[in-house]
C-alpha cells in the first residue's frame, strides 16, 4: 500500500545457495527419520565439501574421509578418484564450495548472527593460526597411517550431521557412546559456541578441505575481481568479510572462500565475478596486446 511501510525479508544469494546445496547433498529424509544411513549408489561419488558419510540424509560420500579411507585402510591405495575431483573442483571452483556450499559453514554463518560481541584475533594469532589447517590436512589426512584420524577424532561436521542424529535415532548407539564421543562432542561445542563472536573460526584454522582448495584460489577459473577505478576505499568490503581478506589488496587470497559478502555490500559496484580467461582478455586489452600477461 502506498506510504505503508513494509518490512523485507532479504535472503541473500549466498544463503539461498547455501541452502539448496545442504538440502542437496542431504535430500535422503527418511534417513533422519529411521536413524539409518543412505547407502545407495552415489554414496560412492564425492561431494565437494565436508559432508558426513554416516549422515543418515547424505547422498554422496565426504572427500576427506575417501581420501583417509584410501590412504589408511585395510588396502591403503593412491586416492587417483578423490584427489583428482578435489583437483578439479579445486582449478573450476577454488573456495567457492567453503563459501557457498558447505553446510557446516553455513552453521558457522547463522551462528555468528546471534547477538553478543564479534571479535577479530589479533595479526600476531590469527595469520599463524591459518597454517594450522595445512598442519591437519597433511598429518591427520593424509600422512598419519592407520585410523581416519581427522574424521574419528576431530570433524566437527560429522558429529553434527552424523554422531548426534544417529545416536538420537538410536537408543543402542546411545549406551554405546563413551568417551570418544563426548571428546568430539566437546571440540563441536567449543567451535560452535566461537563461531558466535569469531566468524567462521572452523573455516579458518582447522579445515582440511579448506586448506586443499586454498591452493587453487589464485588460478582457479572461478575469480573476483575488483575495479579500482570504481574503488572509493570506503571500507565496507573489508568489515563483511568474514574471512577478515585484505579486499582492496589482495582479493584472491588463498584465504578468500568467495561467498560474494564483499561484493554484496560494495556501493559503486567495484567487485564483481569474472572467469580467469576473461580477466586475463581484460588485461591484454588494457595493455594493448604487448607482452605478456
Amino acid at each position: 500500500m502506498p506510504g505503508v511501510h513494509r518490512n523485507r525479508i532479504k535472503i541473500s544469494f549466498q544463503r539461498i545457495v547455501q541452502l539448496a546445496a545442504a538440502a542437496l547433498f542431504n535430500g535422503y529424509a527418511a534417513g533422519f527419520r529411521r536413524g539409518r544411513i543412505f547407502t545407495g549408489s552415489s554414496k560412492a561419488v564425492c561431494v565437494p565439501v565436508l559432508n558426513c558419510y554416516s549422515c543418515p540424509g547424505a547422498l554422496g560420500a565426504c572427500p576427506i574421509g575417501a581420501l583417509q579411507t584410501a590412504v589408511g585402510g585395510v588396502r591403503p591405495h593412491f586416492p587417483f578418484y578423490v584427489l583428482g575431483l578435489l583437483m578439479l573442483f579445486g582449478v573450476a571452483l577454488g573456495r567457492v564450495s567453503c563459501g557457498l556450499l558447505c553446510p557446516f559453514g553455513l552453521v558457522q554463518d547463522l551462528l555468528h548472527k546471534a547477538p553478543g560481541p564479534k571479535f577479530q584475533p589479533p595479526r600476531r594469532i590469527d595469520k599463524p593460526g591459518r597454517y594450522i589447517k595445512y598442519v591437519v590436512f597433511l598429518f591427520l589426512v593424509l600422512l598419519l597411517p592407520g585410523p581416519p584420524y581427522f574424521c574419528k577424532y576431530i570433524c566437527p561436521a560429522g558429529t553434527l550431521s552424523g554422531g548426534i542424529p544417529l545416536l538420537l535415532a538410536n537408543p543402542e548407539l546411545q549406551k554405546a557412546a563413551g568417551a570418544l564421543f563426548d571428546w568430539k562432542l566437546l571440540i563441536l561445542a567449543v567451535i560452535l559456541m566461537v563461531s558466535v563472536f569469531i566468524h567462521r573460526p572452523f573455516c579458518r584454522y582447522l579445515c582440511p578441505l579448506g586448506a586443499f582448495y586454498s591452493v587453487f584460489n589464485r588460478f582457479s577459473l572461478c575469480q573476483m575481481h575488483l575495479d579500482a577505478s570504481k574503488c572509493v576505499d570506503c571500507g565496507k568490503c573489508q568489515r563483511s568479510c568474514p574471512m577478515a581478506v585484505e579486499v582492496t589488496g589482495d582479493l584472491n587470497s588463498p584465504e578468500c572462500i568467495r561467498c560474494g559478502k564483499c561484493k554484496e555490500v560494495c556501493s559503486t559496484h567495484a567487485i564483481s565475478w569474472e572467469f580467469l580467461f576473461k580477466l586475463r582478455k581484460q588485461k591484454k586489452e588494457a595493455s594493448g596486446g604487448r607482452g605478456r600477461i
